[in-house]
Order: C-alpha cells, then structure tokens, then sequence
C-alpha cells in the first residue's frame, strides 16, 4: 500500500497540467479618461498599463551616477516584473537583460523597461483564453464520471474519492476532508470546491502561475 502523501492538495495535483504564468490584476478604472502617452502608444499599450509600469519601476528606480534620469538596478528587473504579476522565465530574463543592458552597465532605463513590460502583456493577454480553456478541462478531469456533477459543478469528497482510486493512491478520508476545507477556505466539506478555488489550488501547487 502506498504511504498517504503529507502534503495538501495531493489529489488535486497528482495530474500535472501545462505551468502558465499567472496574469497581473486589471488596474482599477479611472473616472477621468487617460490617454496614453507618446510611448505607451509606440508600445500600444494602454494609459492605465503604462501606470502599473511606472509604479513598479519607481519601487525599485535610484539615482545612477552619470544618468540624467532614475534607472532601476538589473538586479531588480525580475523583481520589478514579478511585481506586475508577469514574471519572466529563466530564459526571457536572460535575453531581457542582454536587451536592457547590452554595455553591462548594471542598469535598464524607463523606456526600456517599459518596452519588455509591454511584451511580457501582450503575450499574457495571448494566453487568457487558453489558461482558461486549460482550466475548464483540468475541472472536467476531475468531475468526469461523477454523478450529479452537472448540477452541483463541485468536486466533493466522493469526487476525490473516485480520483483517489483512479490514481490507486490511498488517501485517508481525514486528509480528503481538510484538503476540501483549506480548497473552499473553510465553508464545510459538503460546500465542495467550485471551478474557481479549483484554480486557487492548482495556482498554489505551482501548476498554473
């Protein structure tokens, strides 16, 4: 018999699915219309992207000796993207970098920054309707087979049941319980996991970012 794993979630991703990265929250909307500004549209991005740039370079931007203007610290730029909630890969960062700094001076300037940003959004923006549909069809997985699924649309203890024995992991049911409770923050183990605290979960278990 196999020995219950320890941690949370085990059930729920013990399928492994495709890792995406997580998308930033819309910004919130203005009363006042903003019109993007002359590099915001040599970007063609939006006046309000352009703010959440401009607030995440000023988190990290400092005085360079030699620089008329605030730059922000390479060392920074991962730090920077991660906190719009795009954050690069290995790979993209490395090639960012080569673009943002090619002398090696150790810094990026605004419109540069700004420039990756805004390739970094388009791309998420690309990728919305799959992670969704990769979504539907993760939940899908789960509730295949399950009576009475397609009115409720929870997955329950008996989902995770029927899961656990398709997988011939043996789980305790105490474990399948708690993993219900901390999925639904709490609201009771016969509340079940919707779609969204589904996604919650996998995103917590690093599948989707």
């Amino acid at each position: 018999m196999k020995t219950p794993p320890s941690k949370h979630f085990t059930t729920f991703d013990t399928i492994k699915f495709p890792t995406k990265r997580r998308a930033a929250e819309p910004a919130e909307e203005s009363t006042a219309i903003r019109k993007p500004s002359k590099l915001a549209k040599e970007n063609n991005i939006t006046a309000e992207e352009e703010t959440e740039i401009k607030e995440a370079f000023e988190i990290f931007h400092e005085k360079w000796e030699g620089e008329k203007d605030k730059v922000i610290p390479i060392g920074d730029v991962k730090r920077a993207m991660k906190a719009l909630g795009i954050p690069p890969t290995a790979h993209e960062l490395g090639e960012f970098i080569s673009i943002l700094d090619p002398d090696s001076e150790g810094f990026a300037t605004y419109p540069s920054f700004l420039a990756i940003c805004a390739l970094k959004f388009h791309a998420r923006t690309q990728t919305s309707d799959t992670h969704t549909q990769e979504v539907d069809e993760a939940f899908n997985m789960f509730m295949s087979g399950t009576k009475g699924a397609g009115s409720e649309g929870k997955i329950t203890l008996a989902t995770l049941k029927r899961v656990a024995r398709s997988l011939r992991e043996e789980i305790d049911e105490d474990l399948m319980r708690r993993m219900i409770l901390e999925a639904n923050g709490g609201a009771g183990v016969s509340a079940g996991v919707g779609k969204d605290e589904f996604e919650g979960v996998m995103r917590r278990a690093g599948v989707w970012r």
